[in-house]
């Protein structure tokens, strides 16, 4: 059975970023052995160097533009982060939201296994992500990011809906379980849900004691 996944996005945290995110790294190293698979989302300015630091951690992009080489000033261009050691991406968080077409042309320019985990804001973003075969999708309700409260608490049924709509899609598409999730009892719920694994941000990287909140996150797996 496959392990299911702690996704920390680092997003621009002071806390994540820079010196700090190899310390944040660090720490999920120390747990990436264990019964979850770590995922570390960085930012594009600390990619390299993480992912040259990390052993047992999947290191991923925070996001992707479907552009080559070429004239495309701004733009994350693909083959330079998988070149500078990008082991995935995220897509379509509600922070930075693109069309589907965007997503789409994406997936066709990646090398075959290359995961990929779109983000949607409720079941129907996440039946319409799911024809285009990512990875995983995430679901996240964007009034629940950062904020204190579980998604698997606040409104469990929308990662229950949201499995059941996108295996009915592609079976073959994992779902996580995103926005608010802060410890092992919100992982637990998620995947009494049905979702594989947990994409959070906030609950680890600012938190005081992260390798205490780290272990907790996967206490009960």
């Amino acid at each position: 059975m496959t392990r299911p996944l702690i996704v920390v996005n680092f997003k621009t945290y002071a806390s994540a970023s820079g010196d700090a995110a190899q310390v944040l790294l660090e720490a999920m190293e120390a747990h990436a052995t264990g019964p979850a698979t770590m995922v570390a989302v960085v930012s594009a300015f600390d990619l390299a160097l993480l992912s040259q630091a990390s052993e047992h951690v999947e290191v991923w992009s925070q996001h992707l533009d479907p552009v080559g080489l070429g004239g495309y000033t701004g733009w994350l261009e693909p083959t330079t982060a998988l070149a500078r050691g990008a082991s995935g991406s995220i897509i379509n968080h509600a922070e930075h939201k693109v069309p589907l077409d965007h997503v789409e042309q994406l997936l066709a320019m990646l090398p075959e296994g290359f995961p990929v985990c779109a983000c949607a804001a409720d079941v129907h973003e996440a039946r319409a992500l799911a024809a285009l075969n990512p990875t995983y999708i995430a679901v996240e309700p964007p009034e629940l990011i950062g904020g204190d409260i579980s998604v698997t608490t606040a409104d469990p049924s929308i990662v229950s809906d949201t499995v059941a709509a996108v295996k009915s899609v592609n079976p073959n598409v994992r779902v996580l379980c995103g926005a608010g999730v802060k410890n092992g009892n919100d992982v637990a719920k998620a995947l009494e849900l049905g979702a594989e694994g947990v994409l959070l941000a906030s609950g680890v990287t600012k938190a005081e004691d992260v390798a205490s909140v780290l272990a907790d996150l996967i206490a009960t797996l």
